[in-house]
Order: C-alpha cells, then sequence, then structure tokens
C-alpha cells in the first residue's frame, strides 16, 4: 500500500453548546451535543519513503502549518517512523464556520497514517495525540455523536432517537469567518449556563438549549445574526454551530410527508458566490471508524 485516496473528513454541528464555568488557567468549561454530518473535505495522502511531509491544496490554500501538518509530524515523531507522506486537500468544508472541518482533516490524517504507516495504533493511543492537537480532534477520532463536556476532553457516545438522526440539516455560513478567540473574549459571553444531563437533551433534542457563543458572534458581525433570521423564516427554526459563522435548521416534513431534496444560498435569495450552503445528513459514524482497533 503506497497511497490512500478520497478519504473523508467530515464536519460537526453543535446541536447545543453551553458555557458552564471558567477554570483556573482560562480555559471554559462546555457542555454540548457534537453530531457528524455528510459534508465532508477530501483527502489524498501518499506514503513517502524519505521522510519529508508535504501539503497539496487541491481548493483554497491553506496555513502554512496547518493542523493536518502538525498531526502528520506529531505521529511520525511518536512513532519513530522513517516515513513520510503528501497529503492532499480539497476543502470542501468552509473554515471559520464552526463546522470543524480543520480538526476533523487531523483526525483523517492520523487515521491514514496509521493505516498508511502499518502502525496499528488503536484508537486510544492515537486520541493520545489528538488531544494534543486540539480540543475538536479526539471527537472526531471517536466517531460517533457524542455528549462533549469539560474542555472538549470528555466524550460520551450518544445513540440519538431515530426522528432526530434521520430529520435533514440546512447549514448555511455568511461570508465572514469567525475567529474563536474573539467570541471567547467577548464580555457578551454567558459563562454561567446550568450544568445539564444528557436525559435532558433525550427528551427534547431539537429544541433543546442554546449556543451561548451565539450572542457574541452576533455583535461580532450582523451576517450571523441575518442568517439567522433567513434560516428561522424560511425553516422555523435556527442555532449557530460551534463558534460561528455557520447557522443550522432542522427540516421537517411538510404537511403531506415531503421534504426537500437540496439546499443553497440561491434558494433564500442569497448570492452564492459569497454564501456557502447545502443540505445535511447526521452521520451514525465516522466513515473511517473501522480501520481503529478496540
Amino acid at each position: 500500500m503506497s497511497s490512500l485516496t478520497h478519504l473523508p473528513a467530515p464536519a460537526k454541528l453543535n446541536l447545543f453548546l453551553h458555557v458552564t464555568g471558567r477554570r483556573s488557567d482560562g480555559y471554559h468549561l462546555l457542555q454540548s451535543v457534537f453530531i457528524l454530518i455528510d459534508w465532508a473535505d477530501q483527502l489524498h495522502i501518499e506514503d513517502r519513503a524519505d521522510g519529508i511531509i508535504r501539503r497539496h491544496d487541491l481548493g483554497p490554500a491553506l496555513p502554512p502549518e496547518d493542523l493536518c501538518i502538525k498531526a502528520a509530524r506529531l505521529l511520525q515523531a511518536e512513532s519513530g517512523t522513517s516515513h513520510g507522506c503528501d497529503i492532499s486537500i480539497d476543502k470542501l468544508v468552509p473554515w471559520g464556520a464552526g463546522l470543524g472541518g480543520g480538526s476533523s482533516d487531523a483526525a483523517t490524517v492520523l487515521m491514514a497514517l496509521n493505516k498508511l504507516w502499518h502502525l496499528n495504533w488503536p484508537g486510544s493511543k492515537l486520541e493520545q495525540l489528538a488531544i494534543r492537537l486540539g480540543a475538536d480532534v479526539p471527537f472526531f477520532l471517536r466517531g460517533r455523536p457524542a455528549w462533549v463536556e469539560g474542555v472538549g476532553e470528555i466524550i460520551t457516545p450518544l445513540t440519538l432517537p431515530a426522528d432526530t438522526q434521520n430529520t435533514p440539516l440546512a447549514v448555511l455560513k455568511p461570508p465572514v469567518s469567525v475567529p474563536t478567540a474573539a467570541i471567547f473574549s467577548s464580555p457578551a459571553l454567558k459563562r454561567d449556563t446550568k450544568s445539564a444531563i444528557v436525559a435532558d437533551f433525550l427528551a427534547a433534542p431539537k429544541r433543546f438549549g442554546n449556543n451561548d457563543l451565539q450572542a457574541p458572534a452576533e455583535l461580532y458581525s450582523h451576517e450571523v445574526g441575518q442568517a439567522l433570521g433567513i434560516m428561522q423564516n424560511r425553516f422555523g427554526n435556527s442555532r449557530m454551530t460551534g463558534s460561528g459563522s455557520a447557522v443550522f435548521s432542522w427540516v421537517e416534513p411538510g404537511p403531506l410527508g415531503q421534504t426537500i431534496q437540496s439546499f443553497s444560498p440561491a434558494d433564500v435569495g442569497l448570492d452564492n458566490s459569497a454564501w456557502v450552503g447545502r443540505l445535511c445528513r447526521g452521520l451514525v459514524q465516522h466513515p473511517l471508524l473501522d480501520w481503529l482497533a478496540v
């Protein structure tokens, strides 16, 4: 095996996101439910015998030291392998959207290189590296819907009700990209939401809670509020994911049981060249999860 191609790196949505406190080191304590959706970047990874690690951007240019490069170098160093790789990325998930695209790319790199370099590490061992790369990377390695707490390191698998799992989601990203640091440092951020339990969420999974980062994001950019209003008017519900700027809506069937088959910014009167959107489905598990040993 010298290459692995068309590797999916699926995006995520936060069905709710509460900030329940703040640690003495400044990190915020969170509660959230993460789900994977079928909007994904595509990665192509080729083995190199010379130890060099390189990235090739097939779409928008990424920062030189992105999480994919960091993930590959970290796994190379910790495993002691002499191999390197060429990583080609077709970036389809918008960045600065709260969709976790960079973290998902890093997780896919770890899973793929574990296989390509014949390391055969279990997921639990890869997860120790994932924690060092970023708070969301371990979730993508776990690869299933999850109740997430702490600073993102406490991950409990969660089975969604069938009706929730099977309901499509329309996702819309405005032109603005929201920096996470600006949101968490905002004086408008609510940091004392009461802790919840899984049963609270499961009683009303499509309506439960809020995204506490939404209000600061709306203050940061009026386009976030514009997106929320547009989706609320179109689908009767809307919520921001992560620290923004993307928002999502549950797409419920019509009176006769019919539902839409696609979604784009043009459907709600927006410019397709500036806004990005699509109709998504939740994933029961990451497409590459079976690669990891238990």
